[in-house]
C-alpha cells in the first residue's frame, strides 16, 4: 500500500436504463469474464421478475434490499503483542454498499433455482423483506462485532 497519496476514487458511469450509479456498481460486481452485457441482461430480467412477483416498483425493492443488507460495523484482525484480536470497526458507507452487493450476489449464486435472474430476484425480494441469507450474514457480522466489543480500544 502506497503511503504517498490517497488513491483517486473512480466512479463508474451510471447504468443506461435507470441512470443509477448503484446499479452500475452492482452489475460490474455481477460480471464474470468481462461479459457486461450478459450481466446487465440478467440484472434487468431479475428486476422484471421482481415487478411481476411484488406488483410494485422493482427499483425500490432493489434499493431497500441493499439498504437492509449494508452492515454498520465489521471486525478486522489486529495483531497486538503476538496475539490476534478481532477488533470491531465502523464501516464507511461505500464499503458497506460494496459488502452488501457482494453478499447478495454470492448468496444468490448459492441459492437453488432455475436461472440466475430468478435466483437474484428471489434473494433481492428476501433481502428487502428482511429475511434471507444476505441479511443473516449482516446480522452475523453485527453479532461478531458486538461479541468483540471489549477489544474496541485496539482500534487503528
Amino acid at each position: 500500500m502506497s503511503r504517498r497519496s490517497q488513491a483517486i476514487k473512480r466512479i463508474p458511469p451510471p447504468d443506461p436504463v435507470f441512470e443509477s450509479p448503484l446499479i452500475s456498481r452492482f452489475v460490474n460486481r455481477m460480471m464474470q469474464r468481462g461479459k457486461k452485457s450478459t450481466a446487465q441482461r440478467l440484472f434487468y430480467t431479475a428486476l422484471s421478475i421482481i415487478e411481476e412477483k411484488t406488483k410494485g416498483e422493482a427499483l425500490e425493492v432493489f434499493n431497500k434490499a441493499v439498504k437492509n443488507v449494508t452492515p454498520l460495523v465489521e471486525v478486522k484482525a489486529r495483531r497486538v503483542g503476538g496475539s490476534t484480536y478481532q477488533v470491531p470497526v465502523e464501516v464507511k458507507s461505500s464499503r458497506g454498499v460494496a459488502l452488501a452487493t457482494q453478499w447478495i450476489i454470492t448468496n444468490s449464486r448459492k441459492r437453488g433455482g432455475r436461472s440466475f435472474a430468478e435466483r437474484l430476484s428471489a434473494e433481492l425480494i428476501d433481502a428487502a423483506n428482511g429475511s434471507g441469507a444476505s441479511v443473516k450474514k449482516r446480522d452475523d457480522t453485527h453479532k461478531m462485532a458486538e461479541a468483540n466489543k471489549a477489544f474496541a480500544h485496539y482500534r487503528y
